[in-house]
């Protein structure tokens, strides 16, 4: 389904990944820290961002494909106990893959390891599409299950001992499947307009901060 989906966008997805890395998540993400990227598809995020140790979770075992050889794989359910120590993590990552979880006990299980092999203090960066905002083309990918908002996210990350540090309800554009790439320059200038962001914008960004080993 993902290749079908995404394997003629590799090369600009990256790129715009690059620039993501770089001017949106990097300033959260000391150049020293042990990262997570969950669910992390064909690793576009783990490739392009600077940390001390890279991990990277998925269950299709195609992922394994696309990481860099500095990447550590660990194909599992999310859901289910991590192959990792209490608090070992200084970041956990995600994008656009929440909505992709079968039911609300799968994400709660997964936000409960987050949190569970976070430090304290420790990050979770999450960013996927709003439904509030994206409406009906929500149910446009088959693989969609989870309608979230960044309210009802922030109210399970609330539930499971995480502190808001910052809520975007609206940041980048829903999808770029099936659209041609805009400009680099674009999307940087786009980036540095947030009065923008409220006019295109249908994902929301989170970042949150753990309590540590819950």
């Amino acid at each position: 389904m993902y290749q079908r989906r995404f394997g003629k966008e590799q090369a600009a997805r990256n790129a715009v990944w690059q620039v993501l890395a770089r001017t949106v998540f990097q300033p959260y993400i000391d150049p020293s820290a042990r990262v997570l990227d969950l669910g992390c598809g064909y690793g576009q995020f783990i490739n392009n961002i600077r940390c001390g140790e890279k991990l990277a979770m998925d269950l299709n075992p195609a992922a394994a494909d696309y990481l860099h050889p500095d990447v550590r794989f660990l194909r599992q359910d999310c859901s289910l106990r991590w192959d990792l120590a209490d608090s070992s993590l200084d970041v956990v990552f995600t994008s656009n893959f929440f909505e992709h979880l079968p039911h609300k006990e799968a994400l709660a299980a997964t936000v409960g390891e987050a949190a569970r092999c976070l430090r304290k203090d420790g990050r979770l960066i999450a960013m996927g599409p709003n439904i509030r905002y994206v409406g009906g083309a929500y149910w446009d990918f088959w693989d969609h299950h989870l309608p979230l908002t960044d309210l009802s996210l922030r109210e399970l990350l609330e539930l499971k001992g995480f502190r808001m540090e910052r809520i975007v309800p609206r940041f980048l554009p829903y999808t770029m499947v099936g659209k041609r790439p805009a400009p680099l320059v674009a999307l940087k200038l786009y980036l540095r307009i947030p009065i923008a962001w409220k006019i295109f914008g249908q994902q929301f960004l989170l970042v949150a901060t753990a309590s540590g080993g819950a």
